[in-house]
């Protein structure tokens, strides 16, 4: 169990083990589950309604992989909590949060006030998502 950090949910925390992909798709029990990097987040897309859980590591900040794996999640429509954990730093707060993570768990704690700052620092988004419908400042420059 790792420690969270922010979350921007209303419901109850999940704090059950997450299990890996592959370990997951062989139990039927299991609620959790943690993407690493090199897994496919798509192999859960036919098990959403009962995963409560999404934990996406990050060993390095370094390692975008795991921003992908949310985004597919989102768009194929899970509304479970998907925390980041692991090397989670300041600067990857805000993009993780479009992509579709509302939870962070990272290894070291980041400073509670830069962290608000990073969630809350660009009016503007250059890419549209699920995860926040905001219109994408291209879009407002130039409307359709």
């Amino acid at each position: 169990m790792v420690d969270v950090q922010f979350r921007f949910r209303d419901d109850e925390a999940v704090n059950d083990p997450a299990v890996t992909v592959d370990a997951f798709s062989e139990q039927s029990n299991a609620t959790a589950v943690r993407i690493e990097p090199g897994d496919d987040a798509r192999d859960l897309l036919p098990h959403l309604d009962r995963i409560s859980l999404v934990e996406v590591n990050f060993p390095a900040w370094t390692d975008g992989r795991g921003y992908s794996s949310a985004r597919i999640l989102r768009e194929a429509g899970y509304e479970g909590e998907i925390r980041a954990v692991g090397d989670v730093v300041i600067d990857m707060l805000r993009h993780l949060r479009r992509c579709g993570f509302d939870a962070f768990a990272p290894e070291k704690a980041l400073n509670p006030a830069d962290a608000k700052n990073a969630f809350e620092r660009w009016d503007n988004v250059y890419q549209a998502t699920v995860v926040d419908g905001r219109q994408a400042i291209w879009a407002k420059r130039h409307p359709a």
